[in-house]
């Protein structure tokens, strides 16, 4: 005979985590940080076709300072990574990151000095999206995959601990340039 034998009808039990991350999910502000042609799809996610605000992101954050989210979309040079680091250092925490096609994900076609092979050398990233340019509807399956992480998200020292191993492992990873021999 368990607590929810003796509760009335009704009553919801949760916990803490649970509740707090139920919450997160559905209050994401996203920072767009467009940068290529993705940036359009991505855009088109906030029309009524698609309608972003079904799942509480009204509107997209001009501030980093008010976004919880980054959608990096498209290819990032050398001269914008430390922009892009900056503005991820703004977003206040908890905060999460969205690499928005495969230019953003490994630096695409563009095999070059002058792209940064993968937004991962720079931040953080939590949910990889594919695709040249990836579809509104891929973005929209890619936020409700981010929702799934921010309910099962630690809160207090242990998301802290998560957070900082993330960052860790995501600025000591190998680029890609150095992995040929890895890939054959």
């Amino acid at each position: 005979m368990g607590l929810e034998e003796k509760l009335p009808a009704g009553f919801m039990l949760s916990t803490v985590e649970g509740l707090a991350g139920y919450m997160r999910k559905a209050s994401i502000w996203p920072a767009t940080f467009g940068l290529a042609c993705c940036a359009i799809e991505m855009m088109a996610v906030g029309t009524p076709d698609y309608d972003i605000a079904r799942f509480g992101m009204e509107r997209f954050a001009a501030t980093p300072r008010q976004a919880d989210l980054m959608i990096v979309a498209g290819r990032v040079s050398q001269k914008m990574a430390p922009v892009v680091r900056q503005v991820y250092d703004q977003m206040p925490n908890p905060k999460w990151v969205i690499s928005m096609g495969v230019c953003a994900s490994s630096g695409g076609m563009f095999n070059n000095y002058a792209i940064v092979q993968g937004v991962d050398h720079i931040i953080p990233v939590d949910i990889y999206l594919p695709g040249c340019p990836p579809r509104p509807q891929m973005l929209l399956n890619a936020i409700i995959e981010l929702h799934h992480q921010i309910e099962s998200t630690p809160l207090g020292v242990n998301r802290k601990k998560a957070a900082e191993a993330a960052e860790a492992a995501a600025l000591s990873a190998t680029p890609t340039h150095q992995m040929k021999g890895l890939l054959a």
